[in-house]
């Protein structure tokens, strides 16, 4: 208990709130998001691959969010961002439960695809801006043991839910979105102090990204996570489908993946951290996509659910050792006056992978075979792998190339 009360003595109280907001929006959303591939092809008797294209619509919405995002929360704060993402995030639910034609699917997607980024930029910039560097890898992996906590709800109640009403669990996703809303609106307060002056003179390129981009380290970093992310964008994406047509396993049986995957997020991810703090973050980051990219792989030899469970625990490990240790790696490399514009060129790894993945693993699936989508997902992570351990043998000049203006 004490050791619990020291660890929350550590954060400021804003940190818990946002701690309190993340479980109520995540265990909200995840009562639908690992079904919301199955539910769109059924309603709209399209092909996976088909399907598929509204999620990369939706994610490509989210690239042109990130670059203004990162620009909001840079210039007008972090809370307006996050509140905007989550009440945007939760109308979107209400409008997909209505949703019956391509179109229909196609706007909420599109909605969700920009709230998504503009969250994660706003969430990340304010953990960076609240806790000190030293605080942060575990601060983050304390906010996704917490977010991991609601999919660990959602799923198990989502899969019983959706059996009998996909429209209720819409509604309870939007409500868990809303509440998190209110929350940022009544209780948050904004933690960028210092005003980023617009210099008339000298108006940075693209809107102060060209900063950032003249990072070359950087840039080399976020272009091998990208690639590599893909595979488990893939998983995530495709997995519940591909069980349910060629192994007839049903979505309740589903559920119980991610429900494994926010169990370990909830308790291996501290322990997991405390032990990669201690090694250099870019070898970490390597280590992760490794593991990432054997899950993925994995998914092509098993043929029952202990085989796709043991996939989802081999690929949980590799989110495990990655994630946390990214936003703290980014949060620590970003320049004050820039911390957002960098959290949003560091989200289109996620942004892009998941724009791709939908497409790559549909086409993989369509035109080779099934399994071609797990033996295409280890071969980029392994790729990307390579590109990152290069990448974390080199001078650290991450900083170095950063413009003076």
């Amino acid at each position: 208990m004490n050791k619990l009360r020291n660890i929350y003595n550590e954060y400021p109280p804003q940190f818990w709130l946002v701690a309190i907001g993340v479980l109520l929006s995540s265990a909200g959303s995840s009562l639908i998001w690992p079904f919301q591939l199955i539910y769109i092809s059924k309603t709209l008797a399209l092909p996976i691959s088909s399907a598929a294209t509204l999620i990369s619509i939706s994610s490509a919405t989210g690239l042109a969010a990130s670059f203004i995002g990162g620009a909001i929360a840079d210039r007008f704060g972090r809370k307006p961002i996050m509140l905007s993402a989550q009440a945007a995030h939760g109308l979107a639910y209400l409008l997909m439960s209505h949703a019956n034609t391509y179109l229909g699917f196609a706007i909420p997607m599109t909605i969700m695809g920009a709230a998504m980024p503009f969250y994660a930029i706003g969430s990340d910039a304010m953990m960076a801006d609240m806790v000190p560097t030293e605080k942060r890898t575990a601060g983050y992996a304390i906010l996704r043991m917490i977010n991991n906590a609601g999919i660990a709800i959602g799923p198990a109640i989502g899969g019983l839910i959706v059996a009998k009403s996909y429209t209720i669990a819409f509604y309870l996703a939007a409500g868990g979105m809303l509440s998190y809303s209110l929350l940022l609106l009544t209780l948050a307060r904004e933690t960028l102090h210092r005003k980023i002056e617009v210099n008339t003179k000298k108006r940075e390129l693209l809107g102060g990204y060209g900063r950032v981009l003249k990072d070359g380290g950087f840039v080399a970093f976020v272009a091998a996570a990208t690639f590599g992310m893909i595979a488990p964008l893939m998983m995530w994406t495709l997995l519940a489908v591909y069980m349910n047509k060629y192994f007839g396993l049903p979505e309740y049986l589903y559920s119980w993946l991610p429900v494994t995957n926010a169990l370990m997020c909830v308790f291996v991810q501290y322990p997991v951290t405390k032990l990669t703090s201690r090694f250099n973050a870019k070898s970490v980051i390597a280590l992760g996509m490794f593991t990432y990219a054997i899950g993925v792989g994995s998914v092509a030899i098993m043929t029952g659910f202990w085989g796709f469970w043991l996939s989802m625990v081999i690929m949980s490990m590799g989110e495990l050792i990655l994630v946390p240790t990214g936003s703290k790696f980014v949060a620590d490399i970003a320049p004050e006056d820039l911390r957002g514009r960098y959290m949003s060129v560091y989200w289109l790894t996620w942004g892009i992978a998941r724009s791709v993945a939908p497409v790559i693993g549909g086409t993989l699936h369509d035109f080779i075979a099934p399994q071609a989508i797990w033996w295409g997902g280890l071969a980029l992570g392994l790729i990307s792998t390579f590109g990152l351990f290069l990448l974390s043998r080199r001078p650290d000049k991450l900083r170095q190339l950063i413009a003076v203006d």
